[in-house]
């Protein structure tokens, strides 16, 4: 008996082991084009493709890289039209998704789950498909090269709301009833009650959104066409000619970009694994 327990012991500990070995290896194969984008950042056009012998850190890292990205391109227009794209963005999802997902959860009413399974059928729809009518609707409207373009197509997010809704269901439709007894409106408790609940589930929104908004590059280079509108994806562009391309200068922009979204990301992450969690679909 306790040769077995023993050996019962010895095969989850080696189990665990593999494991571990496993994840390790998996996050040093993602951290590798991290690794190279940094050690390309303070080199030259040609150490960046070096192969034999490689050096992380070159002989003469060119620091400069960095300062010099800020005077070659107007980064820090770009950077501010990213920023307030992304949180105009964001905050606009947060708002639209949770409040129409506290309406499909929560309320009753006449072909609820008709519209609500035709608005997560658009998450189907690749945007290639329907970009084209949209830039005509938004060149209709004179919003063509304007941030507010942008603003108004993502405003609105069929995953977010579908995030937000499953996140909803559990919470006990009695702590709603018992509000609606004592007199609040439906406001109320979604303001009061819901919001205050759902940080986790807004936290992983807010990431999700955040990040999509930032990397963008697509929308961006449809709609916006004058330099000073331009997004800091767009401003990296121009460091690649038709010939040639400045890949310190990229890989330079490239880990500032990186700031932002990682200091959303930690001030958020202590929600965000129990967002992803409890908004999970339920059978």
């Amino acid at each position: 008996m306790v040769k077995k327990k023993t050996s019962m012991h010895r095969n989850q500990v080696v189990k665990k082991v593999l494991i571990y070995v496993l994840l390790i290896v998996i996050t040093a194969i993602m951290l590798v084009p991290f690794l190279w984008m940094l050690s390309a950042s303070i080199k030259t056009n040609a150490e960046v493709f070096k192969v034999t012998p490689f050096q992380f850190i070159p002989d003469q890292p060119q620091w400069s890289n960095y300062r010099d990205i800020w005077t070659k391109i107007p980064l820090s227009k770009f950077i501010g039209n990213t920023v307030y794209l992304s949180v105009v963005v964001t905050i606009l999802q947060m708002l639209t998704s949770s409040f129409a997902a506290y309406a499909f959860a929560k309320l009753q009413f006449k072909y609820r789950d008709g519209l609500f399974l035709a608005y997560i059928a658009t998450i189907a729809m690749p945007w290639q498909v329907y970009m084209v009518p949209q830039f005509i609707m938004m060149r209709g409207m004179g919003l063509n090269n304007k941030l507010l373009a942008m603003i108004c197509l993502q405003a609105f997010s069929a995953f977010g709301v579908f995030m937000m809704k499953q996140f909803y269901e559990g919470i006990p439709d009695s702590l709603c009833e018992a509000a609606r007894i004592d007199g609040m409106s439906e406001y109320m408790i979604y303001a009061r009650i819901m919001l205050p609940l759902s940080k986790p589930a807004l936290s992983t929104l807010i990431i999700f959104t955040f990040v999509n908004t930032w990397n963008d590059y697509l929308g961006p280079l449809i709609y916006l066409k004058s330099e000073s509108k331009k997004t800091i994806q767009l401003g990296l562009k121009m460091f690649i000619g038709q010939y040639a391309a400045d890949y310190g200068l990229i890989m330079a922009g490239s880990i500032i970009t990186l700031i932002p979204v990682l200091i959303v990301f930690l001030a958020l992450q202590k929600y965000f694994v129990e967002g992803v969690a409890s908004t999970g679909i339920k059978g």
